[in-house]
């Protein structure tokens, strides 16, 4: 289970962290999360980080292919993009090979998520990442390095998703059609880019859905928050 810290005790356990932890990279990562308690959405530095995986258990699977793409509530850069295939230990599965499409061919001369670790987390230096449904990025990201490094790595990240569930899944509104038996509004990615009017994008790569992630953080800032906002009133 991740670590859970509300948002105002961030700063001080990414500190901690920066201190205690034992590989030179970890330390600096934790240092460069610690950002200005004061700083605001339109100051910020973001990167949408989106993983293909084995399946949904990060006590057994692993990460296929990795996607992640720096942005500012201004632009997204895309020629700054990433993308990283790689090797799990674990058979593919079936179910998970139809939804990521990624295949036993392509992954047998990919190389281990340990040649490439290092330089992912390298690219979330100084950024606030950005995920939909922070429960892969987090638990699979921390198992990795856990196997890899021997030390874990949780970090405060703002999930898209949970934005459209604060509107689309709370309140009274929302508890009383679900009681009735009322179907609620979809907070998947693709459903929830449409609510903005955003394109059609074809969903289940990591580098597709990591730009998806980051138009859709613009989007909801436009519409929902001014852009004034501390960035940590956005953090999980």
């Amino acid at each position: 289970m991740a670590r859970v810290v509300d948002s105002f005790s961030w700063h001080e356990y990414l500190r901690q962290q920066a201190m205690d932890s034992q590989t030179s990279l970890l330390k600096e990562f934790f240092v460069s999360q610690d950002f200005p308690e004061d700083m605001t959405i339109d100051q910020a530095e973001f990167v949408a980080l989106d993983f293909e995986t084995t399946g949904l258990d990060p006590r057994n699977d692993e990460i296929v292919s990795i996607g992640l793409v720096p942005f500012t509530m201004q632009r997204i850069k895309v020629a700054k993009a990433k993308h990283w295939i790689v090797r799990p230990k674990c058979q593919l599965k079936d179910d998970s090979i139809v939804i990521h499409g990624i295949t036993h061919s392509e992954i047998m001369n990919a190389p281990p998520i340990a040649e490439v670790l290092e330089e992912v987390i390298q690219e979330l230096y100084g950024k606030i990442v950005v995920v939909h449904y922070r429960y892969i990025e987090s638990e699979f990201l921390n198992s990795a390095v856990v196997r890899e490094l021997g030390e874990e790595m949780w970090f405060p990240m703002v999930d898209t998703m949970h934005i459209e569930a604060q509107q689309h899944r709370s309140g009274w509104r929302c508890k009383l059609k679900r009681l009735l038996g009322g179907k609620l509004p979809s907070i998947r990615l693709v459903d929830s880019r449409l609510r903005y009017g955003l394109p059609r994008y074809h969903m289940h790569s990591a580098m597709t859905d990591a730009i998806a992630t980051a138009e859709l953080l613009q989007a909801q800032v436009r519409h929902r928050f001014p852009e004034e906002t501390p960035v940590a009133q956005l953090w999980l």
